[in-house]
């Protein structure tokens, strides 16, 4: 008989890959599915990046790679954090991973002991939470108000730590909310780490080029320099330039914390592709002008389904800053029922609600913790989004009875 290992017990799968594996399964069956789900880009990776990787493996640069990632890549990535940062980093302080989750488990793995608290901010992505505690530790989530853009607040950090905290996950712009820190309010929770130096940061910073707001994007260890050699700045490839499938995250941060988590990949992974490295050279060095077109198509989208979905009775949208995601808020239809005398009573019911009855796939804020909201992806095209809207509309008209609240005006 096989024996799981406990430490499994403490994790759930990913609720994003299981949405979409969940849309591909009843695709599978006939149903005509609109999955709005994904958090990848809906554009093509850029021709010269892909040309990149055709020489690669022209060249044969087919082999094993250093663990950390080859020099070609960690001399680009040291340019783009001067470039765009103002971040100075040497080559042992960046670590290459497949993919910026990769990193992040491997900082955590390499950092948390049994009881160690990571605090999580709400709404977080998914897998924070879940890394934490398979490292061993606890995650202490600190809700971030929708009332204060779904940003974690300075007193509400203060009063989250203790002294078995041993990281901050800070993500900017949010997923799922699209949230976006400005300079300043960086500057504030700065203020607040600076009294608690056994406390790490780490900054995930994967959709740093989709923010569409006036003010500039910012990142912790640029705005408080004095916090940089206790905060691990993770990035990558992904979403800029649309190459989740070639899985290229980096970090860069203090060198012992580097090298403790290249050994970690060296027993796991070792060094990542070699030539979606070489790829990954191409989109930070080469032409950058797909980033922007892309974005302006993102926030063209953003604007079309925001005011979709605040169209239809009881759903609520605040215009999110930055990422591919709107967050909506369903509250207003708790204590609503669907036509077989499901009660709506969290965004679970809702989202099983829109796949059962309109073939729209969803993803529920429970699993980002505000189980009050619901999360679409605008990285799809325009008229599959307008879709998707209506579906949403058809699927609020066949709930009857009376909310539990009144959604105020």
């Amino acid at each position: 008989m096989l024996h799981i290992a406990p430490r499994l017990n403490r994790i759930q799968p990913s609720p994003s890959s299981m949405a979409g594996q969940r849309a591909r399964e009843l695709r599978a069956q006939g149903r005509d599915i609109l999955a709005l789900t994904a958090g990848e880009p809906d554009f093509e990776t850029p021709e010269h990046i892909k040309q990149a990787a055709i020489r690669a493996m022209a060249e044969g640069q087919t082999r094993y790679t250093d663990v950390g990632g080859t020099p070609a890549l960690k001399e680009a990535i040291a340019g783009k954090f001067l470039r765009e940062n103002r971040l100075r980093y040497a080559p042992g302080e960046i670590i290459v991973g497949t993919g910026a989750k990769q990193v992040i488990f491997n900082a955590l793995m390499c950092t948390v002991a049994a009881g160690d608290e990571v605090i999580v901010p709400a709404p977080y992505w998914v897998s924070y939470p879940d890394i934490a505690r398979l490292a061993g530790g606890v995650p202490v989530f600190v809700d971030g108000p929708a009332a204060a853009g779904f940003k974690l607040q300075p007193a509400d950090l203060e009063r989250a730590i203790t002294g078995r905290t041993r990281w901050l996950m800070l993500n900017s712009p949010n997923n799922p909310s699209g949230a976006t820190y400005t300079r300043a309010e960086l500057l504030a929770l700065a203020e607040v780490l600076r009294r608690h130096p056994q406390v790490w940061v780490l900054t995930d910073d994967i959709y740093e080029h989709l923010v569409y707001g006036d003010a500039p994007f910012a990142t912790l260890a640029e705005v408080a320099p004095d916090l940089q050699e206790r905060t691990l700045t993770v990035n990558g490839v992904s979403k800029a330039y649309a190459m989740t499938g070639w899985r290229i995250g980096y970090g860069a941060g203090p060198a012992a914390l580097i090298k403790a988590m290249v050994k970690l990949q060296s027993q796991s992974t070792s060094g990542p592709n070699s030539i979606a490295q070489a790829a990954a050279i191409a989109a930070l060095t080469g032409p950058q002008d797909s980033i922007a077109t892309n974005r302006q198509a993102y926030r063209a989208r953003r604007d079309t389904v925001i005011e979709a979905l605040n169209a239809i009775d009881g759903i609520r949208c605040e215009v999110p800053d930055g990422a591919f995601y709107v967050f909506a808020s369903c509250s207003a239809l708790f204590g609503l029922r669907t036509p077989q005398g499901t009660t709506i009573t969290d965004s679970d019911d809702w989202v099983m609600h829109l796949l059962d009855a309109q073939d729209l796939a969803a993803l529920q804020g429970s699993a980002y913790g505000v189980p009050t909201h619901f999360r679409l992806s605008f990285a799809a095209g325009t008229e599959q989004l307008l879709e998707g809207c209506r579906r949403i509309a058809r699927a609020r008209a066949e709930l009857s009875g009376q909310p539990l609240h009144q959604e105020p005006q």
